[in-house]
């Protein structure tokens, strides 16, 4: 089983057609999606009154996307760099992170093959 997150105009479309009197089954089989998917779109749309993705539980990002894009450009330029080197040059951008954080965010972005 695929599991895939439904796209607005999907969602939006459950809700017109649960609004204009069809049932979970005849939308699930007109649209080729689960009846449960469907159930579970419209309980949402009850509660909250939109189709919009919610958004989902979880902590924070220790940076943002534009300090990760630096850091992993700054890794793949000096791949010899350490990483309390990598560490100084964040905390030079107005950014803290732990010296175990570091790599784990180069390899997440792709960057394989370091030294340090």
């Amino acid at each position: 089983m695929v599991c895939r997150e439904l796209t607005k105009h999907q969602r939006d479309l459950i809700v017109e057609r649960y609004q204009s009197g069809e049932g979970y089954k005849k939308i699930s089989t007109a649209l080729d999606i689960p009846w449960n998917t469907v159930k579970t779109v419209i309980k949402k749309w009850k509660k909250y009154g939109t189709t919009v993705t919610m958004e989902r539980t979880g902590r924070p990002s220790k940076i943002d996307e534009k300090t990760r894009q630096k850091l992993v450009m700054e890794a793949a330029k000096r791949p010899t760099a350490t990483l309390t080197e990598l560490q100084e040059y964040l905390a030079s951008t107005g950014c803290v992170l732990h010296v175990t954080t570091i790599p784990r965010i180069v390899h997440m972005s792709g960057v394989w093959g370091r030294v340090a």
